[in-house]
C-alpha cells in the first residue's frame, strides 16, 4: 500500500514563494515518475510538474521558469519549490507517484495552496 504525505501548502502572497514536499512510502518497487498535480475549483486536475527517476522534468507552460521540480530516489521524496506565485495557481495540489510496469498511480491526499493579490 503506497501512502504519500504531503507537506508545505498554505497561504502567500503574489510574488512569494512556497515549497511543497511528498514522502513516498509503502512500495518494495521505485517510483518510474513521481510529480504534481493541481486542481482549482471548477476546473480539471492538470499536471504541474513531473520527474523520473533518471531526473528528466516536465513542466505545465504556465509554471515553466517559475517551479522546479526535484526529488531524492533514496528517499523517496519529491519537492516542488514554486516561486513567483501568483493567484492563478491557487488550488489544491496533489502528489503523485508512477511505477510503469504495474500501470499504477497513487495519489497524495492533497495540500492547499492560497495565493492572494
Amino acid at each position: 500500500q503506497v501512502q504519500l504525505v504531503e507537506s508545505g501548502g498554505g497561504l502567500v502572497q503574489a510574488g512569494g514563494s512556497l515549497r511543497l514536499s511528498c514522502a513516498a512510502s509503502g512500495s518494495v518497487f521505485s517510483f518510474d515518475v513521481m510529480g504534481w498535480y493541481r486542481q482549482a475549483p471548477g476546473k480539471q486536475r492538470e499536471l504541474v510538474a513531473s520527474i523520473t527517476n533518471g531526473g528528466s522534468t516536465d513542466y505545465a507552460d504556465s509554471v515553466k521558469g517559475r517551479f522546479t521540480i526535484s526529488r531524492d530516489n533514496a528517499r523517496n521524496t519529491v519537492a516542488l519549490q514554486m516561486s513567483s506565485l501568483k493567484p492563478e495557481d491557487t488550488a489544491v495540489y496533489y502528489c503523485y507517484t508512477r511505477i510503469l510496469f504495474l500501470k499504477r498511480d497513487d495519489w497524495g491526499q492533497g495540500t492547499q495552496v492560497t495565493v492572494s493579490s
